[in-house]
């Protein structure tokens, strides 16, 4: 029987590892990171494109001034405009422009590709998913 000290290393040594793949195929073939990646993904998905950096910094787990550092380069690149509240900078608003949005289907495809080829629990993904998701709720 395995403890449960063992199963969080265990989840996160896969998780990390997973990262880095991703990482890895989306720095070579797009030039971004997949917490890069990662951020388009939830700006588009959750926030339709568009989101204060707080409320983008609670989708992906980061404190807004990370938001902010990780907004720069990818706003250099254009793939994301931010618009300054003059009242309140917290209020600034990120908006995916449609080279983000082409970049983030182009690298769906990619993580998706990379996804197929990983050792995933097959016929209770669904409980999987819901057990992984309870933790982090």
């Amino acid at each position: 029987m395995h403890s449960d000290t063992q199963i969080v290393f265990a989840l996160l040594k896969a998780a990390a590892y997973v990262e880095r793949k991703l990482d890895r195929s989306l720095a070579a073939t797009k030039g971004v990171s997949f917490t890069e990646f990662h951020l388009l993904n939830e700006l588009q998905s959750k926030y339709n494109g568009s989101a204060t950096r707080v409320d983008l910094a609670s989708a992906v787990n980061l404190t807004p001034s990370a938001i902010t550092r990780a907004l720069k380069p990818l706003e250099k690149i254009g793939y994301v405009e931010t618009v300054k509240s003059e009242r309140d900078a917290r209020r600034s608003i990120a908006t995916l422009t449609n080279a983000g949005k082409e970049l983030l289907e182009d690298a769906s495809q990619i993580v998706s590709d990379e996804i197929s080829t990983l050792s995933l629990p097959g016929s209770n993904q669904a409980d999987f998913l819901d057990a992984l998701t309870t933790v982090h709720s």
